[in-house]
């Protein structure tokens, strides 16, 4: 088993502090420094990594890391990304990848050059009832699918607890890539391509409809059209409760598979012999699934291709998506995917 000397781009993204217990307890995972700007979110880091630098590339030229985990806002992180992968440094980066398709592919051409291996890290793709209802449907346990519905919402990432380093880039439309549709409506925009492939076409709409405006939208649908089938994506920063949060629904010819959100959500599968449905097993997933630092080295040391959810190509194909409903989203038309999404 080999160690690798793994780095922190970018700690202006919330997500960065629930890496750092996973970085720190791999036995394959030396911390060699962290990068930011900000001087009060390396001091934050300090008690993690010793090392801090205001400047990315002082600390992939004086450390030298094999691998780094990027947690910038989404333009940046693609354009750190472009950077790391070019040199031939392994990258796992944030969903949903980039703020715009040219940044996604930018990073899948970095590396081919770089010859390196890149993983977009999804929250919800560690959660174990989400990975067997991924599995069973790809298995044709429910038969032909024919619709994809998720639901991604919450009061608004102030609200949430979200930080002002956070929160500056979120709200920002070019350094996100867009508002909450690209921060929330990314989540089954991912999950439509890995079940049901690219779709024809998306329509999108969106709206600002909380008491107080953040300036980019706070509310977006996409509905992707298939010749034999649908996929809904949903996003909302103004939703009391979580209620209607997180739930990922599967249907096919055969059955419904509805899985719940959360580490210890149940997964339920409903067919035309039991139309209530039955929860099944989500046993523990084995080692390499149970976070994205044990996936991301897991690839890096066998070569093997990641998990559905983190492809790259199939992460660019979610960031076309993306593209898509925005354009239709302004124009109030539907978008074919062969078109350009920007």
């Amino acid at each position: 088993m080999s160690v690798y000397r793994v780095g922190i781009l970018g700690l202006h993204h919330d997500h960065v502090w629930d890496h750092f217990p996973d970085l720190l307890k791999s036995e394959q995972v030396e911390l060699v420094g962290a990068a930011d700007p900000n001087q009060e979110l390396l001091d934050k880091a300090e008690k993690y990594v010793g090392q801090g630098y205001r400047d990315y590339l002082d600390l992939l030229e004086a450390e030298l890391p094999d691998a780094v985990l990027i947690f910038s806002s989404n333009r940046g992180g693609a354009d750190l990304a472009v950077t790391a992968l070019e040199r031939g440094v392994h990258v796992m980066i944030e969903k949903p990848m980039a703020a715009d398709l040219v940044g996604a592919d930018a990073m899948l051409a970095a590396a081919e050059v770089g010859k390196a291996r890149l993983m977009v890290n999804w929250p919800f793709a560690w959660q174990p009832a989400l990975q067997r209802g991924i599995e069973l449907a790809l298995a044709g346990e429910i038969g032909r699918l024919w619709q994809v519905r998720y639901r991604a919402a919450h009061r608004g990432p102030e609200e949430l607890g979200c930080t002002a380093f956070f929160c500056e880039w979120l709200f920002d439309e070019h350094l996100n890539g867009g508002g909450a549709l690209m921060d929330y409506c990314c989540y089954g925009s991912v999950l439509a391509r890995v079940l049901l492939g690219q779709p024809e076409q998306v329509m999108g709409v969106e709206g600002r409809f909380r008491k107080a405006p953040v300036g980019v939208e706070d509310n977006a649908i996409l509905v992707m059209s298939y010749p034999a089938g649908m996929a809904i994506a949903e996003a909302s920063w103004s939703e009391v409760g979580s209620l209607t949060a997180y739930v990922t629904a599967i249907h096919g010819e055969d059955g419904t598979i509805l899985v719940e959100p959360g580490s210890g959500g149940r997964l339920i599968k409903a067919t035309l012999g039991d139309s209530q449905g039955r929860e099944l097993d989500a046993s523990d997933p084995p080692p390499e699934l149970r976070s994205g630092t044990a996936h991301f080295l897991w690839g890096i040391e066998t070569g093997e291709k990641y998990m559905p959810l983190c492809d790259p190509v199939n992460c660019r194909d979610a960031q076309a998506i993306l593209g898509a409903g925005r354009r239709s989203a302004r124009s109030g038309s539907g978008v074919a995917m062969g078109e350009r999404a920007y």
